[in-house]
């Protein structure tokens, strides 16, 4: 792989000086590459995202190992607003818009450190991108689909003019032809403007089809790694998380459910 745009270095982070979450993770997001961080509920894959966004203080958590680089520049503890201003921009599991404002009030919120000038050719390629939050920009964001609201997200993310995106869990919710909408967005942001990209998610299957490198996070570490082509190829892989037995039948929840209690990789 190339030099890092984002490394993460033996991190641990706790909640309420008590819970372990996350234990000596480490990984790399090359410049220009789409990076996938699967795993199931509750591996850790948020509390990661929001340790590099500088949000865990919120929740109570907290980075008591380990480093965070961004271009070569430690953010291990910098503020959630100053990490935003490297060009390390979040868009968040949920959404997280603002239901009372319109479309284009939550994409102007994105874009708060720009100039007008700025701005205005800012939102014409969020418009671009996504011709259905051009169509409903002066609507309330809060009576938006699932769908229309996860392209706003992506469009307020985009204002501030990121140097990488992180995305936890765009598909969360989505009806598939949407969800197929949304990966398509994030493959061409990544083809066209270079745009380098943290995918998180626990479709294993949509992440690997459009990312060039794979980490599985189980109990709050990293138990895989490797190019997306090889994970997919993987038995383990294809058995738990792309639901797969060896003869290549689909498994039902119960064997996948069964499976998990005897992986390999955590013998």
């Amino acid at each position: 792989m190339t030099t890092p745009l984002l490394a993460l270095a033996n991190l641990q982070i706790l909640y309420d000086r008590v819970i372990e979450a996350v234990r000596d993770i480490s990984l790399v997001v090359p410049q220009g590459r789409i990076i996938a961080l699967l795993g199931s509920n509750g591996a850790g894959k948020s509390t990661v995202l929001k340790a590099i966004s500088g949000v865990l203080e919120r929740e109570d958590g907290e980075i008591i190992h380990g480093s965070i680089e961004f271009a070569g520049e430690v953010i291990t503890r910098a503020k959630a607003h100053q990490i935003v201003r490297h060009g390390l921009v979040q868009v968040p599991e949920g959404r997280s818009l603002f239901p009372t404002l319109t479309v284009v009030d939550n994409l102007l919120m994105g874009g708060y450190a720009q100039d007008a000038r700025q701005s205005k050719a800012d939102l014409d390629r969020v418009y671009a991108l996504f011709p259905r939050v051009f169509e409903r920009r002066d609507q309330i964001a809060g009576y938006l689909s699932g769908g229309e609201q996860q392209m706003v997200a992506v469009g307020r993310a985009l204002m501030a003019r990121p140097r990488m995106l992180m995305m936890d869990e765009p598909s969360l919710g989505l009806a598939p032809q949407i969800i197929d909408s949304i990966f398509d967005s994030i493959v061409a942001l990544n083809r066209d403007l270079g745009l380098t990209v943290l995918l998180v998610e626990q479709n294993a299957q949509l992440a690997l089809g459009i990312a060039s490198y794979g980490y599985i996070m189980e109990n709050g570490r990293v138990v895989l790694d490797g190019p997306s082509e090889q994970l997919r190829a993987n038995a383990d892989v294809k058995e738990f998380y792309l639901g797969f037995g060896q003869s290549g039948a689909r498994k039902s929840m119960r064997d996948v459910k069964h499976y998990k209690r005897r992986k390999r990789w955590l013998s």
